[in-house]
């Protein structure tokens, strides 16, 4: 690489001339495909935005001048660019480069972010700041077109129009997020394309009529109400006039030097906001030409030649989500009033499935989750009975939204929470580990988790049939491979179920954190340990008659979840047993995952740092009976088959 190897901070970059920046670019770009080739990540989304980085960062002073990212996925160039070029490797991996932007990974990082629609809030932050301290930076969002849709965005272009702070705004329009996009605001760009010949004639026009010698001034500005009376009927204006910012575009986000231009044009603006729309395309250079928009957004492994993944040779179970999109399709062709809905996510909640067999009963809102609950919450007043799959990462932006509007007018809304626990690669903003802890408190709410993919399909039911606001979480990756044939039967709310007796400790576990406590209830008992396994399967409301039953019978109960301890599974039931007097007679040890945040990495090497595998358990349980000693007589529970 006859640029790229010898470019280790931004500055290095400066020194080239404009002429060989693409040359830049073509190298950065193969940089990526030949590094997440070996070892995945989000190789479509960077790939996209690699001239834009090099452009930024070309015309921009960083770390000086503010960049501020939106999401994140997409600036592998920029970490390239930033002195991380030789850890790329270590991308998304333990003790390597985070996937996303991240504060203390690098001072380039200026805001870190892995959820949408915040850079222009930072960003206008930041200028404010800048302004009040009387600084002199530039600040610079780069958004995509589809972020640009969430209504947090919109606020901050409220704002900022309002305000009339330097800023300037990079839209990388590229007509997607993870899928395509989806919307009012996509067409709108799209018919700013359209216009662009109208945008030159009306410079044209109004040059023309400036330079008439004597009265050019007076017919340019009497010409004015009429060209913006045609542009209010030819053109969508509305961030160019209305929201005032002043517009350049578009431009072509993959030529190098025309970035420049528009950018350094940008830089002269003083007066305002202005935002200079650049055209791009979602994963180039990507070596599959197939517009396959999930599978290259983020990658595995793959070949560099072809693009195609490298697959295993083991037969894996369904996913989770797979076994949610098939049992949705199920039962949406039983009851025609259950519907569904994702956030810009249908892949990654298998909604797709859904959408595909029925168009006209599934939506993708784009990413817009404050709408996604509420939009819900009306059909739900209508007697339809929707379905929200979303992330649990995701459908904390909706918090309000769940006790607003759904809860506290006790409506029919399932949502199914997608990647609940520990992710892994995504890191701290992806990790489902707050959702008990934000869903115990709603008023109304059932909340539940399932032991395997089967029972997930019978809570998914039991949710949509409650009546009422239902969740369920359920985590990324395969099932347990157990038998889903059978239909889906409803559950009794509330109701756990004993899956092995013991004599001695008993261990309750709350979701997919079953299957490891009945290994570890194993190996104890080779120790001389008989413990009792409880599938808790609801913590709201939880099962107070058999929690009572176990704290009178045991010595001492251990449990189990995979969530944040405070205010979580654990919590709930030692709040129980305090409220009928029982927290002295047993003693109460909780499992999960301590207040911290919890980097990225593989998801079982995470859950193993917790002591949430079979071996912690086993461990934790085995330590804590040491500590009690002598047993207490008990009373074996009868195992419910």
């Amino acid at each position: 690489m006859r640029f790229l190897s010898e470019i280790n901070s931004p500055s290095d970059l400066r020194q080239l001339r404009v002429d060989d920046l693409q040359e830049v670019a073509d190298e950065v770009r193969q940089f990526i495909i030949d590094t997440c080739s070996r070892v995945g990540g989000h190789t479509g989304a960077s790939l996209g935005a690699v001239e834009l980085a090099v452009a930024m960062h070309y015309v921009f002073d960083t770390p000086n001048d503010r960049l501020v990212w939106d999401v994140g996925h997409q600036a592998y160039a920029h970490k390239i660019l930033t002195g991380r070029r030789d850890q790329l490797h270590t991308i998304k991996q333990y003790g390597g480069l985070s996937g996303f932007l991240r504060r203390a990974e690098s001072e380039y990082d200026t805001f870190g972010a892995g959820h949408a629609s915040t850079s222009l809030s930072a960003a206008l932050g930041m200028a404010v700041a800048r302004d009040k301290k009387n600084e002199n930076f530039h600040v610079c969002a780069l958004i995509g077109d589809s972020s640009l849709a969430g209504g947090m965005a919109m606020e901050a272009i409220n704002q900022a129009g309002h305000l009339k702070s330097r800023l300037i705004v990079i839209l990388n329009d590229n007509g997607m997020s993870i899928a395509p996009a989806v919307g009012s605001l996509s067409g709108y760009l799209n018919r700013i394309k359209e216009a662009q010949s109208y945008q030159h004639w009306k410079e044209e026009i109004g040059d023309a009529l400036g330079s008439v010698p004597g009265i050019g001034g007076k017919l340019r500005a009497a010409a004015k109400s009429v060209k913006d009376a045609i542009a209010a009927a030819v053109l969508p204006g509305a961030l160019v006039n209305e929201l005032g910012f002043k517009y350049i575009g578009y431009v072509d986000g993959h030529n190098v030097a025309n970035l420049v231009r528009a950018l350094e044009e940008a830089k002269k603006v003083e007066d305002g906001p202005v935002i200079v729309h650049a055209l791009t395309t979602k994963g180039k250079g990507f070596p599959n030409p197939e517009k396959n928009y999930y599978a290259y957004h983020a990658t595995g492994p793959f070949d560099p030649k072809t693009g195609l993944p490298h697959k295993s040779g083991k037969l894996a179970p369904p996913t989770y989500t797979e076994v949610f999109g098939s049992t949705m399709c199920e039962l949406m062709e039983l009851d025609e009033k259950i519907v569904a809905l994702t956030a810009a996510m249908p892949d990654g909640t298998g909604v797709d499935r859904v959408l595909e067999k029925f168009p006209d009963r599934a939506f993708d809102v784009g990413i817009a989750e404050q709408h996604a609950v509420t939009f819900c919450a009306g059909m739900a007043c209508e007697g339809l009975k929707p379905v929200a799959a979303i992330y649990s990462t995701f459908l904390q932006r909706g918090f309000d939204q769940v006790i607003h509007d759904v809860c506290l007018q006790n409506l029919n809304v399932t949502f199914a929470m997608d990647r609940a626990g520990i992710v892994g690669a995504d890191g701290p903003t992806h990790h489902g580990l707050l959702d008990i802890a934000y869903f115990r408190g709603y008023p109304n709410m059932v909340l539940m988790a399932p032991k395997d993919e089967a029972e997930m399909r019978d809570m998914l039911l039991t949710a949509i049939e409650h009546n009422g606001p239902a969740a369920l979480r359920y985590p990324r990756g395969n099932g347990l491979g157990v038998d889903i044939s059978e239909m889906p039967k409803t559950l009794e709310i509330g109701k756990g179920e004993v899956v092995r007796d013991g004599e001695d400790v008993a261990i309750i576990a709350y979701g997919n954190m079953v299957q490891p406590s009945i290994a570890a209830a194993s190996n104890l008992e080779k120790e001389g340990i008989d413990a009792t396994v409880i599938n808790a399967r609801f913590v709201k409301p939880l099962d107070a008659d058999l929690v009572i039953n176990v704290a009178k019978n045991h010595r001492l109960i251990v449990t189990v979840e995979e969530a944040y301890l405070a205010g979580g599974f654990g919590s709930a039931v030692m709040e129980l047993l305090e409220a009928n007097g029982l927290q002295d007679r047993v003693k109460v040890v909780r499992m999960g995952v301590p207040d911290r945040i919890v980097t990225h990495g593989d998801a079982k090497l995470l859950l193993a740092k917790y002591g949430l595998d079979a071996d912690g358990i086993y461990l934790k349980v085995k330590s804590a009976a040491g500590e009690i000693g002598e047993k207490r007589p008990t009373k074996p529970l009868r195992a419910v088959k």
